[in-house]
Parts: structure tokens; C-alpha cells; sequence
């Protein structure tokens, strides 16, 4: 292809069935789509960033629905290919005054299919940043096998590598997500955290300071620990920490505004700025989404990110 991208994300694609209803009494359901690392290439596509997405698309009903939505969201698919396997599944609920429900079907789906067939050297060459997660790598061990190859390729080739572990132990065990960790963080350039699941399951360390000291002495250059507990996010750079506010205490569904605030941060990146303004961009464009049900249907749009990022506000 003759334009470069800004981001390529790698990744699973799932169809979403959402209600605001218990899920045992809910007669309408909502579809739409999900999968972490499509939200973070919606997330920076929305934000104006050139995007490309690697998957595995099921030969099923929803096939048509998802390569049209995908074109939809301005995505570059040409990378995409078809399975045999169906898409996966899941349904999420927010009843009001209740906690989230949610349930969802992965098990040999068509992203499981993914391998090195889907990897090119000369369309990741002519991206800015690579990204991939522990949920693509927990999918099948071809698709660890993409990942890596993915990420060595970039290195390569000069271009940057983002990685966020998104452990969670519905999908994999704490000692395969360190081993899928320590596999992959010798090509990483941009390392994405979460307090609350990630630093606690992977390391046995609790500072910050020291998390980040250990992770640039490893050769990470850019980390961000996404800290829950004070609703906010540490950015470690260049031998500095700086901690950015979660933009919204106004908060209806968390689900995926990790994935959101990834995709801002590296449309920001890619645009000129810092990896602190990065943060306080992305901060904006997770609170927003936060503010909605849903994966990606929630996450904001360009225009309203970029009002209140020029405008200086960070909380509201």
C-alpha cells in the first residue's frame, strides 16, 4: 500500500449483544462489536489516525456485518482474512443501581486462527507502531506465534512496538501471562499496565517507581500504569513519572476504556505529542467512552476529544 499507517493492532473481533436490562430479562439486545484490540484501532481511527487491523473473520452470518462496520470506521482491512470458524460472542449488561453482567463465548473462534500467514513484513514496515496484547496471544499458540514475529519485524524495520498484557483470568492463567509477557517485552517500546490486574499478576513488585525503573532498565522506553484505585495514570518517560487524572468521575461502564485510552494515546503519539500530553489526551478519550455501554460504541469521536483537550479541561 502507498500510505503509511499509524497504527497496525492485532487482535481478536468479537460481536457484542448489550442491554441496559438483567440480562435474564432483557427482551432486545443491542448488537454491535467488541474485542480489545479492534477498540484500540476504532479508538485512534476515531481520533483521525491512520489504522489497519489483522484478524480472522468467521464465515458466518456476521461476516458481512463486521467487514462493512470495520470500512465503516474508516479501518484499512486488507490484511484481514476469512476462517472457517465462527466469530466469537459476548453479552454485557449495566442494569441501574446494579453491578456489569457479562458472559462470552471465545473458544475456537476465527481469531484463533491467526498465524504467522498473517504477518507482512512490508505492510508492518510501513506503519509508525505495531500493538498487540496478552488476549491476542492468549487466543492460540500460532497466534503468540504473530505476535512475536510481528514484533520482531517492527523492530526491524524501525518501527515501534505498543503492548498492553490485559491479563484477566477468565481467558488465561497468571503464569502463562507472565511467560507471554517475558516473551515478547524485548521488542516492546510502549508498555501499557494495569495496576489493578497487569503489575499485580505479573510482578512482584508494588512501586510504581520501581515497576518503571525495572521495565526502562529492560528496554521499554514509554510505560504507563493505568492506576484504578486513584483514577488515574502514571506515564514513565525519559527517566520521569508524571501522574494524569482519569478524566470523568461520571463513570456508567469501564468495559474496554483501557483499550480506549490506548488507541488516544497512540493517535497522540503519532501526532506530535509528548508521551505526558499523550496521557492526558487519551485520559479524555477513556472518560468519554466510560460515560457509555459498551465496548466500542461508546468510545468518542475526534472533534469533542480535541474541544476539550485544546480547551485544558481534564476533569469534569
Amino acid at each position: 500500500m502507498d500510505k503509511q499507517l499509524d497504527i497496525i493492532a492485532i487482535g481478536e473481533s468479537l460481536i457484542e449483544l448489550s442491554s441496559d436490562e438483567h440480562l435474564k430479562d432483557a427482551e432486545v439486545l443491542k448488537k454491535y462489536y467488541g474485542g480489545d484490540a479492534l477498540a484500540v484501532a476504532v479508538s485512534a481511527s476515531r481520533m483521525g489516525s491512520d489504522v489497519g487491523f489483522i484478524t480472522r473473520v468467521g464465515e458466518d452470518v456476521f461476516k458481512d456485518y463486521l467487514l462493512t462496520s470495520w470500512k465503516d470506521e474508516g479501518l484499512d482491512i486488507s490484511q484481514v482474512k476469512t476462517a472457517q470458524e465462527q466469530n466469537g460472542i459476548y453479552f454485557i449488561s449495566r442494569p441501574y443501581g446494579c453491578g456489569k453482567e457479562f458472559s462470552y463465548y471465545r473458544k475456537r473462534i476465527a481469531p484463533s486462527k491467526l498465524s504467522l500467514e498473517d504477518i507482512s513484513e512490508e505492510y508492518i514496515a510501513n506503519s509508525k507502531i505495531v500493538y498487540a496484547s496478552g488476549v491476542t496471544q492468549s487466543l492460540s499458540l500460532s497466534a503468540k506465534e504473530a505476535v512475536a514475529e510481528a514484533f520482531k519485524i517492527a523492530k526491524k524495520n524501525g518501527v515501534m512496538t505498543a503492548y498492553d498484557p490485559n491479563y484477566s483470568s477468565l481467558i488465561t492463567t497468571q503464569e502463562t501471562a507472565k511467560d507471554d509477557f517475558h516473551k515478547v517485552v524485548p521488542d516492546v517500546d510502549i508498555l501499557f499496565m494495569s495496576a489493578k490486574y497487569d503489575t499485580v499478576n505479573i510482578f512482584e513488585i508494588t512501586s510504581v517507581e520501581n515497576i518503571m525503573k525495572y521495565l526502562w532498565d529492560m528496554g521499554v522506553s514509554i510505560i504507563v500504569i493505568k492506576a484504578s484505585p486513584k483514577g488515574g495514570y502514571y506515564t514513565g518517560y525519559n527517566g520521569n513519572i508524571i501522574f494524569t487524572e482519569f478524566y470523568t468521575h461520571d463513570v456508567v461502564d469501564t468495559t474496554c476504556s483501557g483499550d480506549a485510552f490506548n488507541g488516544g494515546f497512540m493517535h497522540a503519539l503519532t501526532h506530535g505529542l509528548t508521551p505526558f500530553e499523550a496521557s492526558r489526551f487519551a485520559s479524555i478519550v477513556a472518560g468519554l467512552q466510560a460515560k457509555g455501554i459498551g465496548a466500542i460504541k461508546s468510545i468518542p469521536y475526534k472533534d469533542e476529544v480535541y474541544n476539550i483537550f485544546e480547551r485544558g479541561n481534564i476533569n469534569e
